[in-house]
């Protein structure tokens, strides 16, 4: 292979493989971003876990409420944008490039913000009774666009869905 397909390969499968765990990516639109979180009533100081945090969009707006914000992000070239782009919140986040699927909860969570497809979403209702059982307290999950199969939303507005999960 010539040196320029390499680097066009380098620079597109990343965005390829986020497909295969999660999501391709797509911003979120920030009054959805505002919605979410005044659903979530997350307080100055609490948790708010992010599982593709993409571009880093949802870290800032949650940051500049004063909420902790922890976020995983597969694709190398998107956490770095994060990851810069959060800076300036240092303090009060977090954000790791790595496939949340094999990550354990922080202990810390308060609630989860995601933006994944809809064949996943099963997969997440899964992870989130396993994790509760070893956070021992209610989780708040904010669902942007799809719905999690089998569970009944606590509240929903547009296309945000709210669910509550119990230890």
């Amino acid at each position: 292979m010539t040196p320029t397909i390499l680097l066009l390969v380098a620079l597109i499968l990343p965005f390829f493989i986020v497909i295969v765990s999660g999501a391709p990516y797509l911003p979120t639109r920030r009054r959805q971003v505002e919605q979410a979180l005044d659903m979530l009533k997350l307080k100055p100081g609490q948790t708010l876990l992010e599982l593709g945090c993409g571009d880093g969009i949802v870290i800032v707006i949650a940051a500049k409420r004063g909420i902790k914000v922890i976020g995983y992000e597969v694709n190398p070239f998107l956490w770095f944008i994060a990851w810069v782009r959060t800076r300036k919140y240092r303090k009060q986040v977090q954000v790791y490039w790595g496939d949340f699927w094999s990550k354990p909860f922080p202990s810390s969570t308060d609630a989860v913000y995601v933006f994944l497809i809809d064949h996943f979403m099963g997969r997440l209702h899964k992870k989130l009774l396993s994790e509760i059982k070893k956070c021992k307290k209610c989780i708040k999950v904010a669902s942007y666009t799809f719905s999690i199969p089998d569970k009944k939303p606590e509240e929903q507005k547009g296309a945000i869905y709210l669910y509550k999960y119990s230890p």
